[in-house]
């Protein structure tokens, strides 16, 4: 299938922050975004950053419910807010995804967000924040494990990926030697920006205002529960919407549970091959981020990244630390 040449209005590109380095010790503010959750596995996510030497602070209405929501849009943003504006707490964890994220977009103060850098972490339905946030306001933004789905559970956590993300390794790597699952699908190399997210979420943001800005990015794609078919056609709108056109790699997750039934004679990757196979760049399939099995990894969106894979095998490096010096933010390569 050809490409289109689509043009698009882009927003101006603010500066890049990254926020400060997360450390033991640090105080973590929790939130509830999207849906609501079950207590007890809230109870055990806290109790995991604390045996991680981590202090977990949260507001008592985060236990609100209202529908399928944590409680009110109102509520949510303003606990968002709070959350960020806090001169005490150093990261902001996302208690889980669901559904509800997108309503706090049109609400969210972004110079909350530019003036209180912290480092934010969620997946799924958080992929709408993950990406305005850098989008809109320069903010490097954490796809990884969220309190009651991965810091709840054992071995929800991919540690290595969590400290070099958080804390600021300069260089470091995911490769198919380390990662279970991790696998090529078209050769190639490209260096980008990393960015993306949960498929159905990046697809949702087409035609809005805050649709996903995927030009010069290295693209990770995830998602769950969706059949072959459902992929096929949101590649297939992404395809069409011109979301492919400038990419320089792209690296799949798990795809948990993405089948039409146990016996179809046909795998998710040759589905996803028929549709961006031709687009003359670096494809992965596998890397454990978002909603995965176990060992959730930390991707950091917003930071110079390079995909290279072969007929055997896949690395994928961050070739900048994601976070800053303690004590600022900073815009641009400075690392702590």
């Amino acid at each position: 299938m050809p490409m289109p040449d689509v043009s698009q209005a882009r927003r101006p590109t603010p500066p890049v922050i990254k926020p400060p380095a997360l450390r033991p010790g640090d105080r973590i503010g929790i939130v509830a975004p999207a849906s609501y959750f079950k207590r007890e596995l809230f109870d055990r996510g806290l109790a995991a950053l604390r045996r991680m030497e981590y202090e977990p602070v949260f507001l008592d209405t985060i236990f609100d419910r209202d529908l399928y929501f944590a409680g009110t849009a109102e509520r949510r943003a303003r606990e968002l807010e709070q959350m960020f504006a806090r001169d005490d707490l150093q990261a902001v964890l996302c208690a889980r995804g669901g559904y509800g994220a997108n309503y706090l977009l049109p609400h969210v103060d972004l110079d909350v967000i530019r003036k209180h850098p912290k480092v934010f972490v969620g997946y799924s339905d958080i992929t709408c924040l993950l990406t305005w946030f850098l989008d809109a306001a320069g903010l490097v933004t954490f796809h990884g494990p969220m309190l009651t789905g991965d810091f709840a559970r054992q071995h929800g956590l991919n540690e290595m990926s969590w400290m070099a993300a958080t804390a600021g390794n300069p260089n470091w790597e995911l490769a198919s030697h380390q990662v279970f699952g991790l696998n090529p699908m078209v050769p190639g190399s490209g260096e980008g920006i990393f960015y993306g997210g949960c498929l159905s979420i990046i697809v949702a943001s087409l035609g809005t205002p805050y649709e996903a800005e995927t030009e010069g990015k290295l693209l990770f794609l995830e998602d769950v529960g969706a059949k072959p078919y459902q992929i096929d056609r949101m590649l297939t709108q992404m395809k069409m919407a011109g979301k492919f056109n400038e990419v320089r790699g792209i690296v799949f997750g798990e795809m948990m549970d993405c089948i039409q039934s146990p016996d179809q004679p046909y795998t998710l990757q040759e589905v996803v091959h028929r549709i961006i196979g031709d687009l003359e760049v670096p494809i992965a399939y596998g890397l454990r981020s978002g909603h995965v099995s176990r060992e959730n990894a930390t991707l950091p969106f917003g930071v110079k990244a390079a995909l290279t894979v072969s007929q055997e095998a896949v690395r994928l490096e961050f070739l900048e630390s994601a976070v800053a010096a303690r004590g600022f933010a900073t815009s641009g390569d400075q690392n702590p």
